[in-house]
């Protein structure tokens, strides 16, 4: 049928896991892989929500996807993506008996006070209930299906609005517009949304189905009526975050996507590691990694790297930082400009820096920040992070940064992409660059170190440093971080910038927040403490943490 035929709907997926398949390989394929995937797709699919069974009946599990339009289920981008399985989906979704049914839309009411489930935080949409109620129609009967829909419309959900805990009731009808009639008897399948605490059983219930008319539609239309009750467990967002099912794999589980750009580490005891990327709304993928305590309601401590290094310039300090708070959920990311720029190119500010953040965020469904832990080009993003979006952190460190760029700075940027644009391109640049950041102790006594961030600075494409660096042309918080409502603490390398960049920040640590910053100092460190001497660095900011 043509897309102007149809209309919005779901794809509703129950799965009841065969025995011998791990629920924990299950959740964490379906968690990681499958739904994400979707998730990604928000032409397509605005949500998904997994939910599992609280009647005792099989299957056990049920997945809800709300489709903008059913076509879409129809087209390339959808066919191919299930016609592309990787070996592991393949294997996994060969042990899980499937149903997938295709619902088009007909009705929706819903409570004045209903927010979207994917619009609620974790700990707010737990326990939600949902109702299906699955009736099949008599065959033969003219009008039966116009007939069970008007009384939901006109009684049995008013009715239902009546239940204590009510939130939503949406009809729908299967087969599907896109399917045809040729694929099944008709169907009306509603779907019921309820708060945790309900009335369900109570006697506002028991009167939406003690009525003339609700005798009527089973004496004259509906042959039959499957009812299954289900409690909301899990909140697909387009990035995947599922750590604790991978912890309790082994390490043979690792996986690696097709595309290289998902990638997990099976193992408990920390080992747990995934790595994937978020979308920003100009079309931008952002890498990140998320590691450490595997609980999805661990407190978790981001880490926003500098201009010309990537998230694994935290390597050294993360490892001290897993041993000594295990408690603690590990979110790091590239910065744009690591790994591509926007078409056309568009020069990054520290407003898109702090709203990429916010994005990845809103991807990995955390809600606030127990930290955010930003240096240089990361720590002037940090500081604008915890301005702009306060109620997304509870505390910064921010490091050898200045919160104001000047013309001297903004022409030695330019000499740099210069010196980036010649025959040595980013090779040259990173061993001027390096020996620019790095305190003479470092040069001297730690040439790994000094290899190490070498070739991480010359891993960056030229049109990325480009762009990227021009967020720190022309910037100033000076008069905007006197509001800083989160607490904050300033680190610097005492020989950053020979000494300077002490002295810049020790000037405007009293400006944080109107009360002022306290300031720490690394010995024997530049520009990038945590690399140059990270057991130094976490012990000036262990106790902040």
């Amino acid at each position: 049928m043509a897309a102007t035929e149809s209309g919005p709907g779901m794809l509703y997926v129950t799965m009841q896991p065969q025995a011998g398949l791990s629920l924990d390989q299950f959740h964490e394929w379906y968690n990681n892989e499958h739904g994400p995937t979707r998730l990604r797709i928000p032409a397509i699919f605005t949500n998904g929500l997994r939910y599992s069974a609280i009647d005792g009946k099989q299957p056990h599990f049920l997945a809800a996807y709300d489709v903008t339009d059913m076509a879409h289920l129809e087209t390339p981008t959808y066919l191919e993506l299930r016609a592309n399985r990787s070996p592991r989906e393949a294997d996994t979704i060969g042990q899980v008996d499937v149903d997938r049914s295709f619902l088009d839309l007909v009705y929706a009411q819903q409570s004045p006070n209903f927010v979207p489930i994917e619009q609620r935080t974790d700990t707010d949409a737990e326990g939600l209930v949902l109702v299906t109620v699955e009736a099949s129609l008599k065959k033969g009967v003219e009008g039966a299906a116009d007939a069970v829909v008007k009384w939901y419309e006109e009684e049995h959900i008013p009715m239902l609005t009546k239940v204590p805990g009510w939130l939503r009731s949406r009809v729908f009808r299967t087969p599907s517009t896109i399917e045809g009639t040729s694929t099944g008897d008709t169907k009306i399948v509603t779907l019921h949304d309820y708060a945790k605490i309900n009335g369900m059983g109570g006697p506002e219930h028991q009167a939406t189905m003690a009525t003339a008319r609700y005798d009527e539609m089973y004496d004259k239309y509906i042959s039959g009526r499957y009812l299954r009750k289900h409690q909301l467990f899990y909140v697909f967002g387009p990035a995947p975050r599922e750590l604790q099912a991978l912890a309790n794999l082994p390490a043979s589980a690792a996986f690696t996507a097709a595309d290289g750009r998902t990638s997990t580490t099976s193992g408990s005891d920390g080992a747990a590691v995934l790595t994937s990327y978020v979308t920003t709304p100009d079309g931008l993928a952002i890498p990140y990694r998320l590691e450490g305590n595997p609980s999805p309601t661990a407190p978790t401590v981001a880490f926003s790297n500098s201009l010309l290094t990537s998230l694994h310039m935290w390597d050294p300090l993360v490892a001290l930082l897993k041993a000594a708070r295990p408690d603690l959920r590990i979110l790091r990311y590239d910065t744009r400009g690591r790994h591509a720029i926007p078409t056309p190119p568009v020069p990054a500010t520290l407003d898109m820096l702090a709203d990429d953040l916010a994005t990845l965020l809103g991807a990995l469904r955390i809600t606030a920040l127990h930290a955010l832990v930003g240096v240089s080009m990361g720590g002037a993003t940090t500081l604008k992070f915890a301005l702009k979006y306060p109620d997304l952190v509870n505390r910064f460190v921010a490091c050898d940064f200045n919160v104001a760029s000047s013309a001297a700075n903004t022409a030695g940027w330019k000499e740099r992409i210069a010196l980036a644009e010649t025959e040595g391109g980013m090779q040259t640049l990173a061993a001027a660059t390096v020996e620019r950041w790095f305190h003479p102790h470092t040069m001297g006594e730690k040439k790994e170190v000094v290899e190490w961030m070498t070739g991480m600075v010359a891993g960056n494409e030229v049109e990325g440093f480009k762009y990227s660096c021009q967020a720190l042309w022309d910037y100033d918080l000076r008069e905007e971080m006197k509001s800083c409502k989160v607490p904050g603490l300033l680190v610097v390398g005492e020989g950053d910038a020979k000494g300077a960049l002490v002295r810049a920040m020790d000037g405007f640590k009293g400006l944080v927040g109107g009360e002022g910053a306290e300031l720490r100092l690394v010995k024997l460190a530049g520009h990038l403490p945590m690399c140059e001497a990270p057991a130094e660095f976490w012990e000036e900011v262990k106790a902040f943490l």
